[in-house]
């Protein structure tokens, strides 16, 4: 407390003054928070003085809140290109980030508690001239700050990721992604990253934490062969939340035997737990692509879920069980060319008819982005349903595309799009089928424009090796296995599940000899 005190009063964050007539001071308490590292021992405790942003009057004390930050598929890219590029890839964590943005309104704020003010004050509060923890604006104003310095630097904010800021000065090139108070610098001219952290340094006050090893909650290992990413330490934490450490391993993420619905069966007692879990599953989906359509069906239930449910949830984290370490891997040796696959399930749904879109695209051999989503609209055939899907799917090729351009990456050859259904590509390829395809008339003109300039490429892939099936529907355990040996996504499994087992073994063993 003592040295966030300190930072707050060196930072020049307020002055104590009377309270004007009329004005309402926003309270504000201490937080406390023990940070551990990857292999979960205590690297500091931390307190914080937040202010309870929740009393602040929108108009009055703030206006605008949106800050962004670096999607996760950005994140994917970069370590793709830096894996095959081999870039130096660091990581910074910014001291107090909050503390250094500028307030443009008026906010006043009560003493914090231990606080001692100069004498003379009848009626002592902070009058705030830099945000604080808790502010609905604090983290728009840090962020406008700190993109503010970066372009004084010469670095360009990204068109289509604004949380993404790069500088290319002939060869060398250099980006740095932000996170909040979380940066990932990387490029591959180490001089210039040197340059940028005596800046940042200079600046803001900085933690260098040296080469990235765990950014979010995502650990990450990087050899001569590519990196490696997971959230092994962030799966564990899930699994021993639920008491599941103990239970039995399931082989597929989803019973295919098994069709969810909003009818049936009990509601669950405990809503809340349920939302909580899954909530942690979407986010597992940053290194999992294997769980997405199974967190996908269970997602859709957040309202009002039934025992089903729960025990669909349950099924995840059992299959979780048999391989916590598992994750992507970004091969050094991938060429720098997009190619996705694309399927649809038609009338999935069994409450609605809508179809389910999937996709996976890969740079090269490294998996960088895929989607499992229950479509907007019913279609009235499979073929339409697979048409939407390519559509969707075209959209996120182009912005991969705009992307790689800001990381200096060229494709002079069109991204290939792999599609298990002729009468799509066909309706994609021919401009005469109108009549069949008035009600998905502006799909059609998007994909067909794509063609045409040479941005993608439409090719029939076999069912059999139809990679997004695994994205559109439950699979039986051998099929599951095939699919997800071609998503290249488990290069660690038979060493972590030897490491997992070889540890329950221990603690069982553990536990006999302290009852005896």
């Amino acid at each position: 407390m003592p040295v966030e005190t300190t930072a707050l009063e060196a930072n020049q964050t307020w002055d104590v003054v009377e309270l004007p007539p009329g004005k309402r001071p926003v309270g504000n308490k201490w937080v406390y928070k023990n940070k551990h590292l990857s292999d979960g021992s205590l690297e500091r405790q931390k307190a914080r003085l937040v202010a309870k942003g929740y009393s602040q009057q929108e108009g009055v004390d703030y206006q605008d809140t949106f800050a962004p930050v670096v999607k996760m598929t950005t994140i994917r890219l970069f370590l793709a290109i830096a894996a095959a590029q081999d870039w130096h890839v660091h990581q910074l964590d910014v001291n107090n980030a909050f503390l250094h943005g500028d307030l443009d309104q008026e906010v006043y704020m009560m003493l914090p508690p231990g606080y001692n003010p100069p004498p003379g004050f009848k009626n002592p509060v902070c009058r705030l001239k830099k945000s604080i923890y808790g502010l609905k604006q604090a983290s728009r104003q840090w962020f406008t700050k700190l993109a503010d310095k970066l372009q004084s630097q010469g670095y360009m904010p990204s068109k289509v990721d604004h949380s993404l800021f790069y500088k290319s000065s002939g060869s060398s090139y250099t980006c740095i992604l932000i996170y909040v108070d979380d940066l990932v610098i990387g490029g591959n001219n180490l001089a210039d990253i040197h340059q940028l952290k005596s800046f940042l340094h200079q600046t803001f006050s900085i933690k260098d934490l040296g080469k990235l090893k765990f950014f979010l909650g995502i650990e990450v290992a990087r050899s001569s062969k590519g990196i490696h990413i997971s959230q092994r330490k962030y799966t564990l934490e899930i699994l021993d939340e639920v008491d599941l450490i103990h239970s039995r391993p399931a082989t597929t993420p989803v019973d295919y035997k098994v069709h969810l619905s909003v009818e049936h069966n009990d509601p669950y007692h405990d809503p809340e737990e349920y939302r909580k879990l899954v909530g942690k599953l979407i986010y597992l989906i940053t290194t999992r692509p294997d769980i997405s359509y199974a967190t996908q069906q269970v997602s859709q239930y957040m309202v009002n879920p039934n025992n089903d449910h729960f025990k669909a949830v349950v099924r995840i984290l059992r299959y979780l069980k048999t391989a916590p370490s598992s994750g992507l891997f970004f091969s050094a040796d991938s060429p720098l060319h997009l190619k996705a696959f694309i399927d649809s399930d038609w009338a999935a749904c069994v409450d609605t008819r809508r179809s389910v879109t999937g996709y996976c695209v890969y740079l090269g051999d490294s998996l960088v982005s895929w989607k499992s989503k229950k479509q907007t609209t019913i279609s009235r055939s499979s073929c339409e349903a697979e048409y939407r899907a390519l559509a969707y799917t075209t959209c996120e090729l182009q912005w991969l595309l705009y992307l790689l351009q800001d990381f200096q990456i060229s494709n002079p050859q069109p991204a290939t799009l792999y599609c298990d259904n002729q009468s799509a590509i066909y309706i994609a390829e021919n401009p005469t089928f109108h009549e069949r395809t008035k009600h998905i008339e502006l799909d059609c003109h998007f994909v067909r424009e794509k063609l045409l300039n040479r941005t993608i490429k439409v090719l029939h892939v076999s069912s059999s090796h139809q990679l997004t099936d695994l994205f559109t529907k439950a699979l039986s355990p051998a099929p599951f296995s095939f699919m997800l040996s071609k998503l290249d996504v488990l290069k660690l499994v038979k060493t972590s599940l030897f490491l997992f087992r070889l540890y329950l073994l221990f603690f069982q063993a553990l536990s006999s000899y302290l009852v005896l």
